[in-house]
């Protein structure tokens, strides 16, 4: 299965991390086209693929998690401003025939992201 999915998990709670809004952007010469925006269901996923197959293309892409407001509706403290208000994630695709996964494990004060499976 070819295309992009993503996954969340708040490693502060030990939960899938629910409800964060999600922006995929694709980056041109100077331009950035915002492919879609959504927010992560129960399983800290996505409903539906962020791109299918047909829609993935050679490029630069960015995600945009917006965990600070996810972390306050859990009643996490935070500071003003937070720490990581939103966390991007920059990353290439350059063979659209396979299935991409871009994971973010998430906390108030950290994060890591790979290329997931």
């Amino acid at each position: 299965m070819a295309g992009l999915t993503t996954h969340i998990l708040d490693t502060h709670g030990g939960v899938p991390a629910a409800g964060v809004a999600i922006t995929l952007r694709r980056l041109g010469k100077g331009s950035a086209q915002t492919l879609v925006e959504t927010v992560s269901n129960a399983d800290g996923r996505t409903d539906t693929p962020l791109l299918t197959a047909e829609a993935t293309v050679p490029g630069i892409y960015e995600i945009d998690f917006a965990i600070g407001p996810y972390f306050r509706r859990r009643g996490v403290p935070l500071p003003d401003p937070a720490f990581l208000e939103v966390v991007t994630v920059r990353f290439g695709l350059a063979d659209t025939t396979r299935h991409w996964h871009v994971p973010l494990n998430c906390s108030p004060y950290g994060y890591t992201t790979y290329r997931g499976s």
